[in-house]
């Protein structure tokens, strides 16, 4: 991923994947997308009695949590399908026929290493021919296993940052246990060792950019005032070898409102020039130029828009919002271009030019820059695309790559010095290929291919709709049994996200299929508003007083699978993270009555205080400002932690948090735990006490965890 884009990306509350594996018309009851705000007795949590909870490491909220975690360890580690379920987890997540991801660079292929003889993992590299042939001979670069037992902690490898064109030297990001707070620390890969007297930046939240060998941009937490609302950097430094952090010499700074402030670098020929992205908001950036010297300078493209990289010197952007340049408007979802160093020069941006416009049913997935070749990946109704675009100075033109169609297809490794690309093809029952491609030939071969984890001989897979409140039509994949009888006793998973324009998308999952497929449950995924599956548009339904369209879409499908008879309530169970764990509550409180399982991961669960929580204040673009009137009391509507009614029956919710992440406080699940405890409702609660937001720090607790969800789902759907 681009350097820019993982500054603001790495803001999102990202998805948690069914699996850790590092992914019709109907007629509605009367009941069914009805108001959340329906005049019933709620426990309304006035004055929030348990914010004693959101104490992280407090000794009595975790008093609570250890005995919470012990009675429901009690009852699913005991259930005799556990043992073999977490061993079968085990099995797939630290494997050694797993693809052996990398990025190429350099002529080398970098790849981080997991498996049950190295938790923490390795850093290595190989070349790229030996990397292509399999006939591997892995340089290791650091041992993070070695490095966590030798300084006492415990590493979490979050990504590195390399400089070019020789990418020698790096800036390693560290997590202690997995938070999204990282130490930095320079790296020589000749030597193999942390440079002596070299950059290291303390922790905090932020980034690093390499302006040239003796010189970094750095955001960070300086202290006193200089971090956002949010908790990311407001203000970057420049800071040169030989001298004190301290001493790093100020260009850019934000607001203490803005979400966060990032630096990037752009490489156009021999040339490198730094930026700054400001997240005004999640959804609303300000690019800044930062010359050698002068004061920054704002690059004009609309605030809802996306500097996705840059091709033969355009800077190629995408839109979130209409853009009225010169004489003509680009509408929303267009992707377009401008040349970039004509603007460094004279501060305007000249002719636009257009690049791609999904129709209604597609959108742009990704776009990454190869030597020759801007490639871009579209989805078309939910399924993979990739192009190969040329400018020849006036006009885009693209060519389709030759790549299967009917699956999710994800660029793993680009860079602009060269046309080979790495990319990973996966579908619901085809295990993930690694192919390299050459692009301008668009000639690919496969060089790495996963073995099946389970049975795949009687499944299949339909992509049907349900008709939402509104109309609108809403798809979703089934994944079942040939044989399945449509007697409404299929034990059913449905998994939802339904936020920050990410898309869903048919992928494998080893974990998925042995332990819930194989055992003869279905599985379904839903591709509701507020992700990005059709653009913009289909992201902004959802947002803000617009989000019950979202559980609307959710429920649809939800009583669409049931009308089909595919499953009833009883066997109907639902899981959803982060986002998708709100997701998840929102299902719990407003219609109890459609499942008997709900699996809700690292969630956030109290919307009138998510933004004075950790992260929260920079999702109130997604979700509202609770401190608004107006949003605040929509926002009070479907908050499930202000909305349990204290005389309905409801299903039991298996709540999983992680008491490292501090990304989604774990006061929410905890909160929310504690309030069912009081109100005698059905819940089983479990905090890992390390992992960050992803809830594992490692891939025993990944398997373990994994293992706990399905013996979960198993009780309440197949028992």
């Amino acid at each position: 991923m681009k350097n820019w884009i993982v500054g603001v990306a790495a803001l999102a509350i990202t998805a948690c994947s069914p699996s850790t594996e590092t992914n019709s018309q109907m007629t509605k009851t009367e009941t069914a997308g009805s108001s959340p705000a329906a005049s019933q007795p709620r426990m309304q949590a006035k004055g929030d009695s348990r914010i004693w909870l959101e104490e992280i490491t407090g000794e009595k909220p975790l008093h609570w949590v250890r005995g919470e975690n012990k009675r429901s360890l009690a009852r699913l580690e005991k259930d005799p399908r556990f043992a073999d379920l977490n061993n079968q987890a085990l099995a797939i997540v630290n494997a050694t026929d797993k693809i052996d991801y990398g990025s190429h660079r350099g002529g080398y292929v970098y790849n981080f290493w997991q498996d049950a003889d190295h938790v923490h993992g390795l850093w290595q590299r190989a070349t790229l021919d030996d990397y292509a042939s399999g006939n591997l001979d892995w340089d290791v670069l650091i041992d993070f296993d070695a490095l966590s037992e030798s300084e006492g902690e415990n590493w979490v490898y979050k990504g590195v940052t390399c400089l070019a064109p020789s990418y020698e030297r790096c800036m390693l990001t560290l997590s202690r246990g997995g938070k999204d707070a990282a130490v930095r620390r320079e790296f020589d890969i000749a030597t193999k060792s942390f440079v002596e007297y070299g950059f290291v930046v303390p922790e905090s939240k932020g980034g690093v950019e390499w302006v040239d060998a003796d010189t970094l941009l750095v955001a960070t937490d300086w202290g006193g005032e200089t971090m956002t609302s949010s908790g990311y950097p407001f203000v970057v430094k420049l800071w040169s070898r030989g001298t004190d952090l301290a001493e790093a010499r100020e260009v850019f700074r934000g607001q203490t409102d803005d979400v966060g402030v990032f630096p990037f670098r752009v490489e156009m020929g021999d040339e490198a020039f730094m930026f700054a992205a400001e997240a005004d908001t999640f959804y609303e950036t300000d690019w800044w130029y930062l010359p050698k010297s002068g004061e920054p300078m704002q690059v004009p493209v609309p605030a809802k828009s996306n500097f996705q990289d840059v091709f033969a010197g355009q800077a190629i952007v995408s839109l979130d919002e209409d853009w009225a340049h010169g004489d003509k408007t680009w509408s929303k979802g267009t992707t377009v271009s401008f040349d970039l160093k004509a603007f460094l020069q004279n501060g305007s941006i000249g002719t636009v030019y257009e690049v791609v416009t999904p129709d209604a049913r597609s959108s742009v997935d990704s776009i990454s820059a190869a030597k020759t070749r801007l490639v871009v990946t579209m989805l078309e109704n939910v399924k993979s695309r990739v192009f190969a675009y040329s400018f020849d100075g006036a006009t885009w033109s693209a060519k389709p790559l030759s790549l299967p169609k009917n699956g999710k297809i994800s660029i793993s490794s680009i860079n602009a010095h060269s046309d080979i690309v790495l990319a990973n093809i996966e579908s619901f029952l085809t295990p993930d290929s690694l192919i390299m491609v050459d692009v301008p030939q668009n000639t690919s071969q496969v060089i790495r291919s996963l073995p099946d984890r389970f049975n795949t001989n009687d499944l299949v897979v339909e992509q049907l709709q349900a008709i939402s409140k509104d109309g609108t039509q809403i798809p979703y994949f089934v994944v079942r049994h040939k044989d399945t009888k449509m007697d409404g006793t299929t034990p059913t998973l449905l998994y939802g996200y339904g936020g920050f324009q990410v898309n869903m998308q048919p992928s494998y999952s080893g974990i998925l299929g042995k332990l819930w497929l194989e055992n003869g449950g279905a599985y379904v995924l839903a591709n509701i508003r507020g992700g990005g599956e059709f653009g913009p548009d289909w992201h902004q339904a959802g947002l803000k007083m617009k989000r019950q369209t979202i559980y609307d879409d959710f429920i649809a499908i939800a009583e669409n699978l049931i009308a089909s008879g595919l499953t009833n309530p009883k066997h109907l169970g639902i899981r959803g993270g982060s986002n998708g764990g709100l997701l998840m509550g929102v299902m719990y409180t407003q219609r109890p009555d459609l499942w008997n399982a709900v699996l809700c991961q690292v969630p956030l669960l109290d919307m009138l205080r998510f933004h004075k929580l950790l992260a929260g204040a920079s999702w109130m673009g997604e979700y509202g400002n609770p401190d608004d009137p107006d949003e605040g009391a929509f926002l009070a509507s479907i908050s499930p932690y202000h909305n349990v009614d204290a005389t309905q029956a409801y299903p039991e919710i298996f709540l999983m948090t992680s008491t490292k992440d501090d990304r989604v406080h774990p006061g929410h699940a905890r909160k929310m735990g504690y309030l069912l405890q009081e109100l005698d409702k059905p819940f089983l609660y479990y905090e890992n006490i390390d992992g960050g937001h992803s809830a594992a720090a490692n891939l025993k607790e990944t398997a373990r965890r994994e293992a706990l969800g399905y013996v979960f789902l198993m009780q309440q759907l197949m028992d």
